[in-house]
């Protein structure tokens, strides 16, 4: 008989340990619940721009309405993610560039897409080789210039997966305006209860005579985009942009750092796609529970990107992957995809970090 009751209270106490261990291990990932209330405002803000781009008022006057939502708020959310100012009216001041920054990328997409589509062509895929670029470029320019970059490949990349035309361009503008509603005002409401991670500073100083670090590392990616852009012509891939974004986004200001970030972006992708995969078939008979799963893995991204590169890309992949489902994207073979084009994207940032335009440390006298 004790021996029960010994059991029972140890079941008793299971669960207990359960969400103390998780509370320790969000309190050492995220001192302070900082993070956490940025994971909050970004699932907030993108909630909101959808929920706007749906308005009947709104979208119904677009000639592609329907990809208002989707639009507004893929730009309101990453925008978010790169916004880093410790007050509120510099956070809002950069929200409204970063967002003007995504309409400029998407604006640019469909404005060589047409060039760069027929017979004989690469494919407007090519323009996302652009916004690789600046991605890394822009850095120079410190986080605002680094979230310009970053959110005008987004622009990029959001209006190539919704295929938008010319004529899509005034929804292109509605989209950055409620983008910019939507992420301002959760970060007003906000206010001081963040502290952003400080800014990165580039630990490799150029050497004599040599180009910048960041100019380096915008060759760098876009070289390996431009392969990838090949690849897809030669042989068909089946989501190239997914392996464009792995290789513009593992290339760091050093050698060793492109092949620490692709290790952990590996890692984090080759867990988190599964995970997605195993959640399938909620995506068809509960689709609530998938979203509201997708936003709580955006909060672990929110928390985990400054400090557990692999964490945070485990979260986005699992997160890509349901949404997808739950959006109607139903094929294996598309969403697994992801994992793999996510290791070739890799491979060719290494490739392009260990061969080409190496970055190299400046000289110091003896």
């Amino acid at each position: 008989m004790q021996d029960d009751h010994q059991t029972a209270a140890a079941r008793r106490g299971h669960p207990a340990r359960l969400v103390k261990t998780a509370a320790a291990w969000l309190e050492r990932i995220d001192p302070g619940t900082h993070r956490r209330i940025k994971g909050l405002r970004l699932v907030t803000a993108y909630g909101i721009a959808a929920m706007l781009g749906t308005l009947h008022g709104i979208a119904h006057a677009l000639p592609s309405g329907a990809s208002l939502g989707s639009l507004a708020g893929g730009i309101a959310l990453w925008a978010s993610v790169s916004e880093g100012r410790a007050t509120r009216a510099g956070s809002s001041r950069d929200l409204a560039l970063l967002c003007a920054a995504a309409a400029l990328g998407a604006a640019i997409m469909i404005g060589f897409a047409p060039l760069l589509t027929g017979t004989g062509r690469p494919g407007p895929e090519l323009t996302l080789a652009t916004g690789a670029f600046l991605v890394g470029y822009l850095r120079r320019f410190g986080i605002l210039g680094a979230g310009i970059g970053s959110q005008i490949y987004i622009g990029q990349l959001l209006a190539y997966g919704a295929g938008l035309t010319l004529a899509d361009l005034p929804t292109v503008g509605v989209a950055g305006l409620l983008a910019a509603l939507a992420a301002i005002v959760p970060r007003v409401l906000s206010g001081p209860a963040e502290h952003p991670a400080p800014a990165p500073t580039s630990a490799t100083p150029p050497a004599a005579g040599r180009p910048s670090p960041e100019l380096i590392m915008g060759l760098q990616a876009a070289g390996a985009a431009i392969v990838i852009v090949a690849m897809n012509d030669a042989i068909g891939l089946a989501q190239s942009e997914w392996a464009i974004t792995a290789c513009t986004y593992v290339v760091a200001n050093s050698a060793a750092g492109t092949i620490d970030r692709i290790r952990r972006r590996i890692i984090g992708t080759a867990i988190g796609v599964p995970l997605g995969l195993a959640c399938l078939p909620l995506a068809l008979h509960a689709p609530l529970l998938v979203w509201a799963a997708a936003a709580f893995a955006m909060v672990i991204y929110a928390m985990a990107l400054p400090e557990r590169y692999d964490i945070a890309c485990g979260a986005y992949a699992f997160t890509l992957i349901v949404t997808l489902a739950a959006s109607g994207e139903h094929a294996f073979v598309v969403l697994a995809a992801r994992a793999w084009e996510t290791l070739l994207g890799g491979i060719l940032g290494l490739a392009a970090a260990m061969l080409a335009f190496l970055l190299r440390p400046a000289r110091t006298s003896p």
